[in-house]
């Protein structure tokens, strides 16, 4: 399949994914805490992590980088939603047997191979998403197989962990967090990496998705799930995007990174015409004095508190930092993602430069000091010692990096479907047993048991909803994958509404709200039922459903009844309809006698104007249908 000249077979593209979902239970995985989101708290307190060497004696290069940021950690915590287990000054309590269970039926549901015992490992993870510095998770199975439409996908490990902390802000010397979200029990699962286009990975995703749904296990909504995917192409090293927060985005990533690390060989590929090894790139040079009456704003005020420029030789890369092989795919471009990260605002380059102050007479003096040729290109840094010092260094492997095509790294997603530098990718030394929590053995008994609660294939949960409901198969599949399924069904037992309007308010009306630009995570399953009881009451028409909602949307009222106030459409009697239309009717004789039947349509717009959502369209039709009957009928007697 080829995508924008691209032939992912050609090039080797491989994707692995692994899902981490938010499980639907009630307490955390090591403590009695509730689980709920709250913007409310009233207890704060601050840290500062820093890396431990593992039992190999290693220190983990990404919990490294972390730490050379610099920053401290501010927590913030209500008590209703966390307790000292979460704050790491109170040891973990027993494993949450609720979660176990839920985890072996998604391993039973996959087929994959259940361990005997469980047993907590420590995964170092400073970047402050844990108070205590690692993440806990337990191997709960391994192999196994997921079914999709077009292929069969192998499963490699599904484990059972604790969800990080919520991060709210990120400025220059604090990073924080809330703590509802922390030690919410997640199932980890890593599916083996597949070759195909984007769209396919995609596809795999939700087949996996709607799996864990029909478990009935899974918390629904935004946030609960949580999808890295694992990138590498032909030749390349492989890439970890992580936090993927919605389905649809999959395919776009996976087609960006695609691209990127195409471009990345090509640069590669220049280098090796141009004979540049890594020991050619130079080493970090302090300049300083040649910018100490610079014009460029930045150098020039990061000189005044105190630091330094420094700069490196980058031989035989000239042209190669703005070459730009697809758009957005730079060298330079890079480099820069990677210094922010220290606190840097970015670096300046030999292809850009004279520019942004620094004049050509500094650019030359600059060339003479790390003896650049035609041929070569330099990179320049500016800011406090210790940074700069970290983020030339940076520079430097991501130079080497390139003369290896693809650097094996961790990336996150943006909001247009690319992606961007976050840290290097963690070793293999970062996990440790948790002394704190006993193993726990998996019996027989327990599985025998849990057997009996693997759910059916979703395809089959499909026709149910087809034939129980009589919903199209698309609106079905609609219903299934939505974070309002549960709500459907709950709607649909308690009311007289048609299953259809029920299904179509939850999925198309409100995907079209969202695409208008309206936030309907407003939207909670209260007002939601109210709507519908209004709607089952005969308060409001199906047709008013989107006025009401907008209304709500655009935050002018607080609840359902309030917008039907506002807006004055209560649903009008069947007597004022009939003599409304009867009305219309007499008014459009003239057009009925021209038309006949096919008068119906404008007539229909007029009724429907007029009640403005007070009135069911199916009742106007039925209504109005009779009426034009009638008239033309008069017209025949009239006439013999």
């Amino acid at each position: 399949m080829v995508i924008e000249g691209i032939d992912y077979k050609e090039l080797g593209l491989k994707v692995g994914l692994e899902i981490h979902q938010q499980l639907a239970t009630k307490k955390k995985l090591f403590c009695p805490c509730e689980k709920f989101q709250s913007d409310t708290f009233e207890l704060s307190f601050e840290r500062r992590l820093r890396p431990t060497q593992s039992e190999l004696g290693q220190v983990d290069p990404a919990a490294m980088f972390e730490f050379k940021k610099g920053k401290m950690i501010r927590y913030g915590a209500n008590r209703d939603s966390s307790c000292l287990v979460e704050a790491d000054e109170e040891p973990p309590h027993d494993l949450n047997m609720e979660a176990v269970e839920s985890a072996l039926i998604v391993a039973l549901a996959l087929n994959s191979n259940i361990v005997d015992e469980l047993h907590t490992m420590r995964k170092i993870v400073i970047d402050g998403s844990n108070t205590t510095g690692f993440q806990r998770t337990i191997i709960v199975a391994l192999g196994g197989s997921l079914k999709t439409h077009h292929r069969e996908v192998e499963v490699q490990t599904i484990c059972l962990e604790e969800d990080a902390a919520r991060l709210t802000g990120d400025s220059k010397d604090f990073r924080e967090y809330y703590l509802d979200r922390l030690c919410v029990p997640l199932v980890e699962i890593a599916l083996a990496p597949v070759e195909g286009s984007p769209q396919e990975v995609q596809e795999i995703a939700l087949s996996l998705g709607r799996l864990l749904r029909a478990t009935k296990r899974v918390a629904r909504g935004l946030g609960t799930i949580r999808q890295d995917i694992n990138v590498s192409t032909k030749g390349g090293a492989v890439v970890e995007v992580k936090g993927i927060q919605k389905l649809d985005m999959i395919s776009k990533i996976v087609e960006f990174e695609a691209l990127r690390q195409k471009g990345l060989m090509e640069i590669k590929e220049e280098l090796e015409e141009r004979f540049v090894k890594p020991e050619d790139i130079g080493q970090p040079i302090d300049v300083t004095d040649i910018f100490e009456d610079t014009e460029c704003k930045i150098i020039r005020q990061a000189i005044k508190e105190g630091g330094i420029v420094l700069a490196v030789r980058l031989k035989g890369f000239s042209g190669l930092l703005v070459y730009e092989p697809y758009p957005e795919i730079r060298l330079g471009k890079e480099m820069a993602e990677m210094v922010r990260f220290y606190g840097l605002g970015g670096i300046y380059h030999s292809d850009e430069l004279p520019r942004y102050g620094i004049t050509i007479d500094e650019v030359e003096s600059l060339k003479r000091r790390l003896e650049i040729s035609k041929e070569d290109g330099f990179v320049l840094l500016a800011g406090p010692k210790d940074r700069a010092e970290d983020g030339i260094v940076a520079i430097v492997e991501r130079s080497k990096d390139a003369l290896q095509g693809v650097p094996y790294e961790t990336r996150g997603p943006t909001p247009d479907g690319k992606t961007r530098y976050i840290r290097p990718r963690p070793g293999p030394a970062r996990m440790y047993p948790e002394t704190d929590i006993p193993p726990i053995a998996i019996t027989k008994e327990l599985l025998s048991r849990l057997e009996k609660e693997v759910p059916k294939p979703w395809e089959e949960q499909i026709e149910y909803y087809m034939s129980k409901y009589g919903l199209s198969k698309k609106l079905a599949l609609q219903v299934y994958d939505s974070e309002y399924s549960d709500l459907f069904g709950a709607v649909v037992s308690k009311t007289k509404i048609q299953p259809s309007v029920v299904a179509a308010t939850l999925t198309e009306t409100l995907i079209s709200l969202s695409r208008a630009g309206f936030d309907i995570d407003f939207l909670d399953e209260s007002t939601l039922t109210d709507l519908f009881l209004s709607l089952d009451k005969g308060r409001i028409s199906k047709e008013a459903i989107p006025q009401i909602l907008e209304l709500f949307l655009e935050g002018k009222i607080g609840s359902i009844e309030d917008a039907i106030k506002r807006l004055g459409i209560v649903t009008i009697s069947e007597e004022e309809l009939l003599q409304l239309i009867r009305r219309i009717v007499e008014e459009s004789k003239d057009l009925i006698r021209e038309r006949g039947e096919r008068a119906f349509s404008i007539i229909m717009g007029k009724v429907m104007k007029i009640t403005r959502g007070r009135a069911d369209g199916a009742k106007v039709g039925t209504l109005l249908k009779n009426e034009i009957e009638n008239v033309m009928k008069g017209e025949h007697d009239s006439s013999e």
